[in-house]
């Protein structure tokens, strides 16, 4: 798809940018990003350094009034990605004063002063499907976000809220987000078209098998080392079981106990389907659907009885496998930004039918 105009953006709750690393590619460019984290801010700086970051609470009418220094004519973007916060039913009494009294529920609210501020001609609120069914406090009473933004902004704009799964736009994982698009009255934005679902096998199979004491000479395709006996049940698992399920070869103790867990965890991916989604907790083979589906070997056991590489959840996040990374940052942190944020292919496809 060409690029028939450049857009110029601005990016709040941005966290380190990972979703935006295909913008220049869909024509935007995001002049002015806000985080409250120091160390994700840091990493949108690593990535986007054409990008003005300004750090600190947004709650901050100082921090509010350098983010809107920034806007000028040619700004007509605005990408949010608010904090996942709110009641998700009307609680009562003690319960509901306490919540009324904490300001970090009404950060959605903040989106809405530079929303005021500016003619904007394009709004992008994206999120966790469950935060189209919170409820927040505004004019005497509670209300979902789109009843709220409905009831602001409907005179001006068409207002379309959609749950989109990345795994219908060319991305090799199943991952769901609400999406929110505000566009003016005489303006179009369609949805993009969807396109043909990428399974494990098609998007990683070409990469060398790899044990968690192995290296590769791949860049980022390594993984932590997995204790020994998580290891012995995981050979004997095959694609889209869990170790939890075998009979003699299963997860245990240091007693060498069997371990009580839950049914999805020690659970090996299905080759023939997408990833399931990337979590902040991808790298742990107990968590939740985090196991490489295998390679069966010559012994008849299944091999890579391990978590994906870093490059393998990079490549299912649709995230650049030659992105250049800071020293010394932290495998834990990264997985951590990759797993809380929209796959950034998903974004571009999102985003391109307002630039083409």
């Amino acid at each position: 798809m060409t690029v028939h105009k450049k857009i110029k953006a601005i990016s709040l709750f941005s966290s380190a940018g990972i979703g935006e690393l295909y913008f220049e590619d869909a024509g935007i460019q995001v002049v002015v990003a806000n985080e409250l984290i120091e160390r994700r801010c840091a990493l949108y700086k690593y990535f986007h350094k054409n990008t003005t970051m300004i750090p600190w609470d947004i709650r901050d009418e100082e921090v509010k009034k350098n983010i809107i220094s920034y806007i000028d004519s040619d700004v007509r973007l605005l990408i949010a990605t608010p904090p996942c916060q709110g009641l998700s039913s009307l609680w009562k009494n003690k319960v509901q004063e306490h919540y009324e009294s904490d300001e970090r529920n009404y950060l959605i609210f903040h989106i809405f002063d530079i929303i005021d501020y500016w003619d904007l001609d394009y709004i992008l609120i994206e999120n966790v499907p469950k935060f189209l069914k919170m409820i927040f406090p505004y004019n005497k009473g509670y209300f979902t976000l789109e009843e709220i933004l409905n009831h602001k902004y409907s005179k001006k704009y068409e207002i379309s809220v959609n749950v989109l799964d990345a795994k219908d736009y060319w991305v090799p994982q199943t991952r769901q987000r609400a999406i929110i698009r505000m566009y003016k009255k005489h303006l179009t934005w369609d949805l993009p078209k969807k396109e043909k679902v990428i399974t494990l096998k098609e998007a990683i199979w070409h990469l060398p098998s790899l044990e968690s004491w192995e290296k590769s000479d791949k860049y980022l395709h390594y993984v932590w080392l997995v204790n020994e006996r998580y290891i012995e049940a995981l050979r004997y698992t095959p694609t889209g079981k869990s170790a939890m399920q075998n009979t003699i070869y299963y997860p245990k103790k240091e007693d060498w106990e069997r371990m009580k867990w839950f049914h999805n965890t020690f659970k090996r991916m299905k080759r023939d389907e997408p990833a399931p989604t990337r979590t902040t907790f991808c790298w742990n083979v107990n968590s939740h659907n985090n196991v490489h589906p295998w390679k069966l070997k010559k012994d008849w056991t299944y091999s890579d009885a391990r978590p994906l590489s870093m490059l393998e959840n990079f490549i299912v996040s649709s995230i650049p496998t030659t992105l250049s990374l800071p020293d010394g940052i932290s495998e834990t942190f990264l997985n951590t930004v990759v797993g809380e944020w929209i796959p950034p292919l998903m974004l571009k496809k999102i985003l391109l039918p307002i630039t083409h």
